[in-house]
């Protein structure tokens, strides 16, 4: 049967528990017992599914969440890890060795990832704009073997084209991972597209109500095996406490993420309307140079937007600091709404010139917007600009 993303948000890998528990029970423990040793082989050679131990991933609860983030994002294998960083580096140690591509802007943590601790190690990485679409292809041309992006990307809300780009790595025998992390699978769906693997901090709106730290990796199955014993000897496992608390926060994905939508685009227009923002970026916004393209491939805009401030970077500290319902903070996709000046937080490891090749200015705000009454989210912007 061919369930909507509703259903499957709720019912996709869920067990059947003994006792009657309508979702999958937290198993807490770390190892599992045999009736025998060839029971036992039986798991560990991968001729019958089970379960064994926990930092392996071969626990109950882990393996029905995996199954219900498959399920979302349309491909046939995912992995949980305690963070969205992990997943990352685990997908970059697996399949970047050839050399990585990051193109567009990206989480402050990856640029750094990529640009420093990666090459650490002898791999090459290029750290390109989303405009260098011919630079990313010599580089492909040259060897490399994975493209890395964010579609809307952090925090400039740039809009990439997935199955261009797909096209484009799969005509040099190389793969792409899409960061889904702004979108959710709600809004976009990236393997659909073209892409072969999906990367989420499920810390963001797949947790979305700021209590867990996780990561999510999906795509084909061949593709996602080799990543499995890099989760594993670096100990990146999710703990099976976290993933029952992201198996609850899915069930309410689609009802969050719309209503989150919804609000966003009332905000970003009221702010595109107020004297004091001299710029708003959002994909939702008719003027907007991604909008088109978002509306092709995107089913929903998403509740991220940015504002820029007029006055410049400490004019938009004076804003963030006025906010009363915006909680300053880092992190995006919860309940609450959050504003944070990526100069400060999310950016602020990266040198001020390499912001400015970005398009990130000091004079940025980004706002995450939860899940309270728009009208009282653009007051309280109102009386902080004001």
């Amino acid at each position: 049967m061919n369930e909507g993303l509703s259903t499957r948000c709720v019912h996709a890998g869920e067990i059947e528990d003994a006792h009657g528990s309508p979702h999958t029970p937290i198993y807490n423990t770390t190892t599992f017992k045999f009736p025998s040793t060839a029971d036992l082989l039986d798991v560990v050679d991968g001729r019958k599914p089970g379960s064994l131990y926990t930092r392996y991933g071969l626990n109950p609860t882990i393996q029905a969440l995996e199954a219900k983030l498959a399920s979302l994002e349309g491909a046939e294998l995912a992995w949980a890890f305690c963070s969205g960083m992990a997943a990352e580096a685990a997908l970059f140690f697996a399949h970047g060795r050839a050399g990585i591509v990051c193109l567009g802007d990206a989480y402050g943590g990856t640029l750094e990832l990529l640009g420093d601790q990666i090459r650490m190690l002898g791999t090459r990485t290029h750290l390109l704009l989303g405009s260098e679409l011919d630079l990313a292809e010599s580089r492909l041309a040259d060897g490399c073997g994975l493209v890395f992006l964010e579609t809307p990307t952090n925090p400039t809300l740039e809009v990439l084209d997935i199955r261009r780009i797909a096209d484009m790595c799969h005509r040099h025998a190389a793969f792409l991972a899409v960061d889904n992390t702004f979108a959710s699978p709600v809004n976009q769906s990236p393997l659909a597209l073209g892409a072969d693997f999906v990367v989420h901090s499920a810390t963001k709106y797949l947790g979305g109500h700021s209590d867990i730290t996780a990561g999510v990796l999906a795509g084909r199955k061949e593709l996602l095996m080799p990543v499995w014993g890099w989760r594993k000897n670096l100990g990146s496992m999710i703990a099976p406490e976290t993933a029952a608390l992201l198996a609850r926060s899915l069930r309410t994905l689609v009802v969050r993420v719309e209503r989150q939508n919804r609000t966003a685009q009332v905000v970003a227009e009221a702010m595109a309307r107020h004297a004091q923002v001299a710029r708003v970026y959002f994909p939702g916004l008719p003027d907007f140079p991604g909008h088109e393209l978002a509306k092709a491939q995107m089913q929903g805009y998403g509740g991220m937007l940015t504002i820029e401030i007029k006055g410049g970077g400490e004019a938009a500290t004076r804003v963030a600091d006025r906010l009363k319902l915006f909680a300053l903070a880092p992190s995006l996709g919860g309940a609450e709404s959050l504003v944070t000046q990526p100069c400060t937080t999310t950016h602020h490891g990266l040198p001020a010139e390499e912001r400015a090749r970005r398009g990130i200015s000091d004079a940025m705000l980004r706002l995450s917007i939860g899940l309270e009454d728009a009208e009282d989210l653009i007051a309280d912007l109102d009386q902080a600009l004001g």
